[in-house]
């Protein structure tokens, strides 16, 4: 009996786990207009691993004729490869996020072919998803239900993290509008103080022309 409602249990358990853990998303396609340049961007927060995979086919010859630049935040080139003088295709980068560079990451394909538009592929992994399951597996020895706890575990904690984060960023958000609001009573105060100083000195210069046309 213990062992049937333990294996039901987890039965069940499995089931919860492939219902909460989010699945990893297709990768992106898109056209690179010959000539032009296209850019995406993700937020991604401090201390997070991301994985970026890309291909691109150009029609007849397969040539990409395309250069990958990746940026950080801060502006920082993280990946680059010039697609221009070969006849690579595709190209993989991988880089974890610090605490200082969090923020948005953009990267860009910008086309040398002069009458072709390109199609690129772009799978870009960020967090749970760029990590590699199986060598995890492999290593530690973690199989089936545990190996899908360990990855739920792992979502978990990506969760927390990135409600912490959010909660920071509100945080940081009120305290930048207090700083505004603060700014805009105090300027506000200003102008009243000017404008009551200026009627005050308008009205002690009416005042004075009067007196000396003896209206007053």
């Amino acid at each position: 009996m213990k062992l049937k409602w333990a294996t039901a249990a987890a039965v069940h358990l499995v089931a919860l786990v492939i219902l909460v853990r989010p699945e990893k998303g297709a990768a992106m396609w898109f056209n690179l207009p010959a000539g032009g340049t296209k850019c995406l961007s993700e937020q991604i927060y401090s201390g997070v691993l991301v994985l970026g995979e890309y291909f691109s086919f150009s029609g007849s010859d397969g040539s990409p004729a395309m250069t990958v630049q990746v940026k950080s935040p801060l502006g920082n080139i993280l990946y680059e490869k010039d697609h221009v003088n070969n006849n690579v295709t595709a190209g993989r980068f991988s880089f974890t996020t610090t605490t200082e560079a969090a923020g948005l990451y953009v990267i860009c394909f910008q086309s040398y072919r002069t009458s072709v538009n390109s199609t690129v592929s772009l799978d870009w992994k960020i967090g749970i998803f760029a990590k590699d399951w199986d060598s995890i597996a492999t290593t530690e020895k973690i199989e089936g239900l545990e190996l899908e706890l360990r990855k739920l575990e792992e979502a978990t904690k990506a969760i927390r993290q990135s409600t912490l984060n959010l909660m920071i960023k509100d945080v940081r958000m009120q305290r930048m509008s207090n700083k505004t609001n603060a700014k805009v009573v105090r300027y506000s105060l200003i102008s009243l103080g000017v404008c009551i100083l200026i009627s005050a000195l308008q009205v002690w210069q009416l005042k004075r022309f009067f007196r000396h046309k003896k209206l007053l």
